[in-house]
């Protein structure tokens, strides 16, 4: 079997389940990411491959979200560039700081989180009344956590997804699927921007990217589908096990 099958069998699986997840609660990337790695992909190449095949995956449930209604589309395009403008913050006092002392704080933030998630049934329920909100203070807090999250996700870069739906729940009190829906739509907008850089700097090895980006689409199509049939019941504990799963990948870069 040649090498390139190998690190197809790797890769390809794993990114499938990393779409699927991805679609649902964000942090497919703690997934994908060590598949490339293991694979025997160079640091630079396997966040280049993972960004070609995430955005293609990323485009299909944000396209299904917006399709079944799901999407603020106004709401969310404040948070886009919000999001292009923090990230490219983050990435500047990634030169100046340390990124173990974020690491600290979400290992305590993090774990709270999954149990208030876990506790808390009626989070992000479809069927759950909410407070009335202006249009005004809509967008500015949504352009707030664009902000916010994508210099999170410039400086750091894990669960970012994850962080978007948490606080378009409990800042805009969108349900969890419409919080997914915009959540999908921002990720596409900073990986967009990432792979441009990445292609530009010849770092995406399109023989594994362009597999990989069919199992993500595949993974993608049927994370989202299942996500807008089965609303918060399906979304809540897919967002616990990604949180885990997070709070597990930073212990293990820390120690």
């Amino acid at each position: 079997m040649s090498e390139l099958w190998k690190q197809l069998l790797i890769v390809c699986p794993l990114v499938f389940l990393a779409g699927f997840a991805d679609s649902v609660a964000g942090g497919g990337g703690i997934i994908s990411i060590p598949a490339y790695l293991f694979a025997g992909l160079p640091v630079h190449m396997a966040y280049g491959t993972n960004k070609f095949a995430m955005s293609l995956g990323t485009a299909v449930s944000a396209v299904k979200y917006y399709r079944s209604g799901n999407v603020r589309v106004k709401s969310v395009l404040f948070a886009v560039a919000g999001a292009l403008l923090g990230s490219n913050l983050g990435a500047r006092l990634a030169l100046c700081f340390s990124e173990r002392y974020l690491q600290l704080i979400l290992v305590f933030l993090l774990p709270a989180a999954a149990i208030f998630l876990s506790l808390n049934r009626g989070f992000g329920r479809e069927d759950v009344e909410r407070p009335a909100i202006s249009k005004g203070r809509e967008y500015a807090l949504s352009a707030l956590i664009g902000l916010a999250v994508g210099a999170y996700d410039g400086f750091f870069g894990q669960g970012a997804g994850t962080s978007y739906t948490l606080l378009f729940v409990s800042l805009l009190h969108y349900s969890l699927l419409t919080a997914s829906g915009n959540a999908r739509v921002v990720n596409l907008a900073s990986n967009v921007g990432a792979l441009a850089a990445f292609i530009a700097g010849g770092k995406v090895m399109y023989t594994i990217a362009v597999p990989a980006a069919v199992c993500a689409v595949l993974g993608n199509y049927l994370g989202s589908s299942l996500a807008i049939k089965n609303g918060a019941k399906f979304i809540r504990p897919i967002m616990v096990l990604v949180i885990v799963l997070l709070i597990a990948k930073i212990l293990i870069d820390m120690f």
